[in-house]
């Protein structure tokens, strides 16, 4: 009996990776994805004409074509084949039809889809204002190639007119993010938005924001006398003494932990350099982590959702919704805040450098930075018991609120 395949869906496609020879991932129905050595993803439908498999049509590639589209296709390629007839001639004629990326917006439509939708929710959204905004309405029917730096200027000043110099700076920032995209893959020579100073357009914003040792227990006592929930108050004390990134956390599954062995494994898919990580567990962390699985439904997830029957992780959003929701005697704060505040205080008191870095997850230029993820293990797991340690002694100054047996011996 053959075997069925399992249909793909759009995150499955997004973590599909290029091997040293291409490859096929089958959607069903003689649909299948390959996935070539460069990382491109090319839609193929298979078939097999008067009893003899004949080669694979090819359909586009993704995501210009999108899933929807490519099984569309499918559907109606099977119903000529059925009807003893090649759909060469029909495949041809739809990738003919189908739009060239030859305008800003056909273009810009096709490098979203590709390079920024699977981005954060907020960076997607925020790019795709500056394109529907401003963009398109000025350049938007213009071909790719006649774009020039005047153009791009006319942008940015109708937007700084509006008193968002920071905003025409994204603009800036995202023509010239695209153009680089479409200079690697030949449909452009020239970079219209490189050609213009930033410092011209606005100062950039740097985020600098490094909590004092007052501020990390004022805020933390903040948050465990809050009425956001349990599990968010243990999401925010491991994103302080653990050092990750929000969306690491968030998207935690409980097969990363050994909580035996005080290890957490992140995955290369959910890191942002796509290196697989190890976070080295304080004693507060697996304290931490045993009384969620106490608290969570799901067998799956560390975070799950509260409501509904998917089983998925909090949104992205969910805990600086909690954070702004509370009141703390903390200003112009943010989450990512929380990975500065870790690095500023524990170079400070004269730790690793490297093996901070190594914490971090952040790379480390030169031959130090080819050692495996186990570099400096005994030296990360030290500091990040010394860091869980700091933290609690800041909390429990002046404390009079719950927090929680997460001491090194509890």
């Amino acid at each position: 009996m053959p075997k069925t395949a399992t249909p793909l869906n759009d995150k499955r496609i997004k973590a599909l990776k290029p091997k040293d020879k291409r490859y096929l991932v089958a959607d069903g129905g003689g649909l299948a994805l390959e996935v070539m050595t460069s990382g491109t993803k090319i839609w193929r439908y298979r078939y097999s004409l008067h009893g003899k498999q004949q080669p694979m049509v090819t359909i586009g590639e993704y995501p210009a074509v999108t899933l929807q589209d490519a099984r569309g296709r499918a559907d109606r390629y099977r119903e000529t084949v059925a009807a003893g007839v090649s759909p060469v001639a029909d495949a041809k004629k739809d990738r003919g039809a189908a739009q060239a990326l030859d305008t800003v917006r056909a273009f810009a439509d096709h490098w979203y889809q590709s390079e920024i939708a699977p981005k954060s929710k907020s960076y997607s959204t925020v790019t795709r204002r500056a394109l529907d905004k401003d963009i398109y309405p000025a350049i938007g029917n213009k071909p790719l190639v006649d774009v020039n730096a005047g153009d791009v200027l006319a942008i940015c000043d109708k937007v700084k007119g509006r008193g968002a110099s920071q905003s025409a700076l994204f603009t800036r920032n995202v023509l010239k993010r695209m153009y680089e995209y479409a200079i690697a893959r030949q449909l452009a020579a020239v970079n219209p938005a490189q050609q213009l100073v930033a410092r011209y357009i606005a100062t950039p914003q740097s985020r600098t924001r490094v909590l004092a040792p007052d501020e990390i227990g004022r805020l933390m006592r903040a948050v465990y006398a809050s009425n956001m929930s349990r599990a968010y108050k243990l999401a925010l004390h491991l994103l302080v003494i653990t050092m990750v990134r929000k969306s690491e956390l968030i998207e935690a599954e409980w097969s990363e932990f050994d909580l035996d062995e005080g290890i957490w494994r992140i995955p290369a898919a959910r890191m942002k350099k796509d290196n697989e990580h190890w976070v080295y567990l304080s004693a507060q962390a697996v304290e931490m982590i045993r009384e969620l699985r106490t608290l969570s439904h799901s067998q799956r997830f560390v975070f799950p959702m509260r409501r509904g029957y998917e089983d998925r992780p909090i949104a992205k959003s969910t805990l600086n919704q909690a954070v702004r929701a509370m009141k703390a005697d903390v200003q112009h704060f943010v989450i990512h805040d929380f990975r500065r505040t870790a690095s500023t205080h524990l170079h400070e008191m004269g730790l690793s450098s490297d093996a901070i870095e190594k914490a971090l997850a952040h790379s480390i230029k030169g031959i130090k930075g080819v050692y495996n993820r186990a570099q400096y293990a005994d030296e990360r797991r030290k500091i990040l018991q010394l860091w869980a340690t700091f933290v609690d002694a800041q909390i429990n100054e002046g404390n009079k609120v719950v927090v929680g047996r997460f001491g090194v011996a509890a």
